[in-house]
């Protein structure tokens, strides 16, 4: 791998960075997201960056691409129809679902559930039944399921087939029969089975899997497809390689098997450029905060290690891996711990009903975009009052290659600004902290709804927006360090070039403490790591290079959850004492019940080289302002002095207010905080 190729598709910008291993050395290239057809926007950037840098297709070696585009289909519910198939006395369950009412919708005495993505007449019930065991309880009545199965495929027009039976975890064989029969029926269909997608205990979340996988199955197969077709168009014949939610690279094939191992793709990538640049940098504890177009997203590292939680929720009124919040659908996969809210560079800003300022989470996106970008936009955005407020540069925008207009964003803030009495500039302040205090809500889920103390962690900020709104949203937490690293606009696209191969597998066997045969447990781990191992040798790396990682999850007897803790070798009386010392971490007491062993996860990683673009220079001055402009400051517009980030080197300290300008994004040095570069070239911001 000398040439690499890192592809993130955002809301708002498509973000391109290639990286040659041989010497270190890194292009970037960002264009406008193709919002009818993302692959023309990727391919656009790929040919910009690789004639700007001069290397020709065929020396590219590797391919990772990140997407949001499984997110956007379930949000948008924009996903194609899907059937659903179940065990007979099921077919309810995911219209009775879990939901819960989001804050917004707390005292809503009109609340209306959302639609399932499966509505009732296109559930089908089949006659069969497997224990928890495995054991067949009721055969499957395959007459039945054909029957009913091509009834329905008669009535209804559907692209994909969802199948998930009870307790199919443990036995998948019913599942594979009647995926057969859809296969026999329509070969054209997309099928999802269960002990295939995620073979994990629990009804709901692991029919939701499934069902959200046969959701965007069609819709993603067929992009990755084309996209793969059209880079080899392009002379490039690397193998493409997906970000999955874990985050870690995953191969398209397994893409095409469990699509639903992208619904955080992008987000995932963001955290895992901050665990990298935290490695470099010797920080360990990190809260990633990422500021797109679109959204906004905050994850944690901790003691280097991007926290990992094994349900999510997609879909609802906040996508987030706590699951007090049970807004939308769980989702039963590794995902990257973060939350995610509607607040990026795009939100719109408005007046609600009762006269409050509100900031997202609709957005402008590409297409039209911002007022300021000229393309049709009307409604005043985030990115738009940035430029009212002077941080944007109108002529640097993009490092001068996309011209955005001042006149129109001041035009649009003064609308929004006469029915509040204000003039833009104070309107445009009044978004500014609007959209801070609804990021900082991502923030508050990661760390103080979990009991940890922001105030402990570096804040390191990543997306073309962040550096605008990073250093007031560490005041807000009374964070004392904030890292912007070199071109934090494509900060998710370097993270692809970070991340290693990973592949996970998990199985659910419930067995008691007491008198445990360790080799049963071994056996499982056994079979598990042989197909995760084939998996990771078919991406070219042999047993000598990969690295094995074992997780079991634990609970009391008799309790219904459990925790994830390492595990060591077969080491099971080890795996119950670090059970015991989080249990009582996290609650606060400790019990004295045995345990029981219930879910064994298996992780094998297949290592990359790890960009370094760490310099020795040292600056023996600080750098000169190139220009002074009006920006907000203290409650008025003033003089501020305005640097280009390339002038700044390791050594020399400048303080705020002040404005660096590089061409993927802009960072702003509040009144009270200082600035210096560190030897990986990012900017270190810290209150006087």
């Amino acid at each position: 791998m000398t040439v690499a190729l890192g592809i993130d598709i955002g809301g708002t910008f498509t973000d391109v960075v290639m990286i040659d291993r041989s010497d270190g050395s890194i292009c970037t290239a960002k264009v406008l997201t193709t919002a009818d057809d993302p692959a023309a926007g990727v391919l656009d950037g790929i040919a910009e960056l690789l004639a700007e840098a001069g290397y020709d297709p065929p020396e590219v070696s590797q391919v990772v691409h990140a997407t949001t585009l499984a997110t956007n289909l379930i949000l948008e519910r924009k996903g194609g129809p899907v059937a659903y198939v179940t065990t007979a006395g099921f077919g309810d369950i995911l219209i009775i679902g879990n939901e819960r009412k989001g804050d917004a919708e707390k005292y809503d005495l009109f609340y209306t559930k959302q639609a399932p993505i499966v509505p009732r007449r296109r559930t089908v019930d089949v006659a069969e039944r497997t224990g928890a065991d495995g054991s067949v309880v009721v055969p499957l009545d395959i007459e039945q399921a054909r029957s009913s199965l091509a009834d329905l495929l008669a009535r209804e027009p559907v692209e994909a087939v969802a199948v998930c039976f009870l307790h199919s975890y443990a036995n998948g064989d019913h599942e594979r029969q009647v995926a057969d029969i859809i296969a026999e029926l329509n070969s054209d269909l997309y099928v999802a089975v269960s002990s295939e997608v995620w073979p994990e205990y629990r009804e709901l979340p692991r029919a939701c899997t499934t069902v959200m996988s046969a959701y965007v199955g069609p819709t993603v197969t067929r992009y990755i497809a084309r996209l793969d077709e059209e880079l080899a168009h392009q002379g490039i014949g690397a193998r493409m390689q997906i970000m999955g939610s874990s985050g870690g690279i995953i191969s398209a094939a397994t893409v095409a098997r469990r699509p639903v191992q992208l619904v955080e793709s992008g987000p995932a990538a963001g955290v895992m450029a901050a665990a990298h640049i935290g490695q470099l940098s010797g920080i360990d504890n990190l809260i990633s905060f990422d500021m797109g177009g679109t959204t906004a997203k905050a994850g944690l590292v901790r003691d280097g290690q991007a926290a990992i939680a094994h349900e999510f929720f997609v879909g609802g009124t906040a996508s987030s891996g706590v699951k007090q919040i049970n807004t939308g659908y769980p989702i039963k996969i590794p995902v990257i711990d973060l939350a995610e809210v509607g607040a990026g560079g795009g939100s719109i800003a408005y007046l609600d009903s009762g006269g409050a300022l509100r900031v997202g989470p609709d957005s402008a996106g590409a297409e039209p975009g911002p007022v300021c970008y000229d393309r049709g936009g009307a409604q005043p955005t985030v990115t738009d009052a940035d430029l009212v407020l002077g941080y944007l540069n109108p002529d640097f925008f993009l490092g001068g290659r996309m011209a955005i207009r001042a006149d129109l964003a001041h035009a649009a803030l003064a609308g929004l600004a006469e029915p509040m009495g204000l003039n833009s500039e104070e309107a445009a302040a009044g978004v500014y902290e609007v959209v801070n205090a609804t990021m900082a809500a991502a923030v508050r889920v990661v760390t103080l709804e979990r009991g940890i103390d922001p105030r402990d962690f570096t804040l390191l900020a990543s997306g073309g927006a962040a550096g605008v709104h990073v250093a007031r949203l560490a005041e807000e937490f009374g964070i004392t360090t904030v890292v912007v690293p070199a071109n934090p606009g494509v900060g998710s696209a370097v993270g692809l070039l970070a991340s290693d191969v990973v592949t996970d597998h998990v199985r659910t066997q419930v067995i008691d403490s007491v008198d445990t045969d360790a080799s049963v447990v071994e056996a499982i781990y056994t079979e598990l790591e042989a197909v995760a191992v084939a998996e990771i040798g078919a991406e070219g790396f042999t047993a000598d290079e990969i690295v094995l990682e074992r997780e079991i999850d634990v609970r009391y007897r008799h309790q219904a959850h459990e925790l994830t803790v390492p595990l060591h070798g077969c080491d099971l009386g080890r795996a119950a004492a670090a059970f015991n010392e989080l249990y009582e971490e996290l609650y606060g007491i400790r019990q004295a019940d045995p345990v029981e062993f219930v879910n064994y996860r298996v992780r094998v990683i297949g290592p990359v080289p790890k960009p370094d673009w760490s310099t020795d220079e040292v600056a023996t001055r600080p750098p000169i302002p190139l220009s002074y402009r009006p920006a907000w400051f203290s409650g008025e517009m003033a003089d501020t002095p305005v640097y280009r980030r390339h002038t700044f080197l390791p050594g020399p300290t400048i303080t705020g207010p002040a404005i660096i300008e590089e061409t993927s994004s802009t960072v702003i040095i509040p009144e009270g905080w200082t600035a210096s570069a560190d030897r990986w070239l990012s900017l270190v911001l810290k209150p006087v």
